[in-house]
């Protein structure tokens, strides 16, 4: 599986927990940032995992910041994206099952202790479809649609 990553400056030290995860399970994957403990604006790298996911180059996203809020916010901005915050394994199984998520937003200071079980209950989660891609297809129609 090809797998966009990135975390802000609060995220980095996860991240790079979870590129050890990737490379062990064999999964490919490009690190859009950031690349140390130095500040910067988690929009930018929420764009960056976001657009490459949707331009089809990857298959899953994972964004990471201090509590996932702010990266699952922005990474929604981007058409066809379904970014999921998940602090258990459950969720992050649902988002994939019942809501075809493509991103797994992760906190830093909220999952670190779980982030294993997270992380392999969210790649390793099929879409179910059938009912649920009639939902997935609602929510695509929403899509620039505006307020």
């Amino acid at each position: 599986m090809r797998i966009a990553i990135g975390s802000d400056h609060r995220g980095f030290k996860l991240k790079q927990e979870i590129i050890g995860l990737l490379e062990d399970a064999a999964h490919r994957y490009k690190d859009c940032g950031c690349y140390d403990e130095s500040s910067v604006d988690y929009p930018d790298i929420a764009k960056e995992v976001a657009q490459a996911v949707a331009g089809g180059g990857f298959e899953m996203g994972i964004l990471i910041c201090s509590t996932g809020i702010g990266m699952s916010i922005a990474a929604n901005k981007v058409k066809g994206i379904r970014a999921a915050l998940c602090c258990d394994a459950f969720n992050a199984a649902r988002a994939r099952m019942h809501n075809d998520a493509n991103i797994l937003c992760l906190g830093a200071d909220t999952s670190v202790d779980k982030y294993k079980e997270i992380v392999a209950a969210f790649l390793d989660t099929e879409f179910e479809g059938g009912r649920h891609q009639r939902r997935i297809e609602k929510i695509k129609a929403m899509e620039g649609q505006g307020a």
